[in-house]
C-alpha cells in the first residue's frame, strides 16, 4: 500500500494570497502547499481511496496523474476539505458510476444541503450537462469498513466544536485536524508504524489544532517507526522543520509518496 500526500496545507494554502513571508515567497517547491488531501493506493496502483476534496483537487489529481479513484473519505466538512467536490464529475462522467463517499452523519448532512444539486435525487441536470454522481455511506464511528478493498477503521478525535475522522489501515495510521487523541482513538493506533498527523506551527497553541511540539509529543506516545506532519501553515518553512524535528518525524509536502509496510512485516 502506498500513501500519497496531494495536499499538506491549511485552509489559506501556500503562499497565501497577498503574503510576502520567507515561507510565501519561498523557491523550494516543498514549501508550496495547496489544500488538505491524500491517496490512499494499492501497490499495483489500481485502486485508490481520496481522502478528502479540497478546491484545489483537480490540480491536485492531475499532477499526481490520477485518471481514477474508488472511493471518497470525507474526514469532515471544513470547506478546505470539501469544496472541490464538484471535480468528482470528471470521474463519474467518463466512468459512467456512481462514486462512492464515506463521512459520518454530520459531515454527510452538512455536503447534502450545500450540494443539494448533486445529493438531490430529484434533481435532473439539463440535457447535455452532467453534475458528479455520488452515494454518501454514513460512516460508522466503531467498526472496521472495507473500502475498494482496503480494511479502514474510522478514528474520532475533536476539532473544536465538531469530531474529525481519521483512520487506521493496516500499518498506517492517519489523522488531520485534531487538538487531542482520545484513548479510543489511540488504542486502535496502536503498533502502527507510519503516522500522519496535523501540525499547524511552532511554539503557542491553537484551540482546535496541534501545533508542532503537540504532535511530535503525540507522536512519541503512539511510537510509529515514521511520522509525516501535514496541515501546515506557511510559519513552517519545510527545510528548517526538518532539521528541527526529531528522528523519524518529517513534514510531509505535496507530491510526496510513501511506501506503507505490511503490519508486521520488516
Amino acid at each position: 500500500m502506498r500513501l500519497r500526500f496531494l495536499g499538506t496545507g491549511t485552509s489559506f494554502g501556500i503562499p497565501v494570497i497577498g503574503c510576502g513571508c520567507d515561507v510565501c515567497t519561498s523557491v523550494d517547491p516543498r514549501d508550496r502547499r495547496t489544500r488538505h488531501a491524500a491517496l490512499i493506493e494499492s501497490d499495483d496502483g489500481l485502486r485508490r481511496v481520496l481522502v478528502d476534496t479540497p478546491p484545489e483537487l483537480r490540480l491536485q489529481l492531475l499532477d499526481a496523474g490520477v485518471a481514477r479513484i474508488d472511493a471518497v473519505w470525507f474526514t469532515h466538512d471544513h470547506a478546505d476539505h470539501t469544496h472541490g467536490i464538484d471535480d468528482l464529475r470528471a470521474f463519474s462522467a467518463r466512468l459512467r458510476q456512481r462514486l462512492p463517499a464515506y463521512a459520518d452523519s454530520i459531515t454527510a448532512a452538512s455536503l447534502r444541503r450545500k450540494f443539494n444539486y448533486i445529493f438531490d435525487v430529484d434533481y435532473y441536470p439539463p440535457e447535455g450537462t452532467t453534475k458528479p454522481e455520488i452515494t454518501l455511506h454514513d460512516l460508522p464511528s466503531d467498526a472496521d469498513m472495507t473500502i475498494a478493498g482496503f480494511v479502514m477503521t474510522p478514528l474520532r478525535v475533536p476539532h473544536g466544536d465538531m469530531d474529525v475522522f481519521g483512520f487506521r489501515s493496516g500499518a498506517l495510521g492517519y489523522i488531520t485536524d485534531a487538538k487531542v487523541i482520545p484513548d479510543a482513538a489511540r488504542a486502535a493506533l496502536a503498533g502502527v508504524r507510519v503516522l500522519v498527523l496535523n501540525a499547524l506551527w511552532a511554539g503557542h497553541p491553537h484551540p482546535t489544532h496541534f501545533n508542532v511540539e503537540e504532535a511530535v509529543e503525540a507522536a512519541r506516545e503512539i511510537g510509529a517507526e515514521r511520522t509525516y506532519l501535514t496541515h501546515m501553515t506557511h510559519r513552517l518553512k519545510h527545510e528548517p522543520l526538518c532539521k528541527a524535528l526529531p528522528r523519524g518525524i518529517e513534514p510531509a509536502y505535496d507530491g510526496l509518496i510513501v511506501e506503507i509496510p505490511d503490519p508486521g512485516r520488516d
